[in-house]
């Protein structure tokens, strides 16, 4: 009887072993690897959706300006308002009275890398195109 309360106690008294402990922190790890590998890509993506938003609502501003005056803006900082005209990653926004795609104007974005060209978040994101996305 002595012996089977002796194991009782032993055997609720043990606790995790240290391999026990690491598999769980490798595992946890793991875990934190793929969701914030995701989450870095989406949020990525979502500055790209941002920026072709933004570059709508100066659009919008450009047409409002081209009603009231009869004629399109030399540069983005004649538009009324104080807004900052940036694209998601901070940088200017490029303006044309000329496009690449027939209208009386261009609005750019030269992506994440503030450079002309480039591929995925860095790729430039024009007015022109953002009517098909």
């Amino acid at each position: 009887m002595k012996n089977e309360n002796n194991l009782l106690i032993r055997h609720s008294q043990r606790g995790l072993t240290l391999v026990e402990i690491v598999v769980v922190i490798a595992l946890l790890g793991l875990l934190m690897t793929v969701v914030g590998g995701t989450l870095f890509s989406t949020f990525a993506e979502s500055k790209g959706d941002v920026t072709r938003l933004t570059i709508k609502e100066i659009e919008r501003d450009l047409q409002i300006y081209k009603a009231r005056k009869n004629k399109f803006p030399t540069d983005l900082s004649k538009l009324p308002g104080d807004k900052a005209r940036t694209d998601a990653w901070g940088n200017e926004f490029s303006y044309s009275s000329s496009s690449s795609c027939g209208k009386d104007y261009e609005v750019t974005s030269m992506g994440q890398d503030g450079k002309k060209g480039g591929s995925g978040p860095d790729a430039d994101i024009s007015s022109c195109d953002s009517d098909s996305e």
